[in-house]
């Protein structure tokens, strides 16, 4: 069983397929997925909290057990800055880098 890390309430979750498909989405939502090297949860969920103050509209997770330590984003309606997320991990000392699609 998948386990990650996130969403805006910070709270784990068991899967990313249940959160996608049980929350209704709305006609426009822009995702983009990222690859890191965060490995730990607590520094995930610093991560996220720093992603939820600093991207508002932002809704993000780790899926720490996947081999590219995934953080997926999504927003609703809204252009997802990627660089701007890239950034923001660097000067937390992480890397990361836009999964091509």
């Amino acid at each position: 069983m998948r386990n990650t890390v996130g969403l805006a309430n910070g709270m784990p979750r068991n899967s990313i397929l249940p959160y996608v498909q049980s929350q209704p989405q709305p006609a426009c939502v822009m995702v983009e997925v990222f690859r890191t090297n965060v490995k730990a949860r607590r520094h995930a969920r610093l991560l996220l909290a720093r992603i939820h103050e600093n991207f508002r509209n932002y809704r993000a997770n780790f899926d720490l057990e996947d081999c590219d330590q995934i953080l997926r984003v999504e927003s609703q309606c809204e252009h997802i800055h990627p660089n701007g997320l890239i950034q923001l991990l660097q000067e937390a000392g992480f890397q990361a880098e836009v999964l091509p699609d």
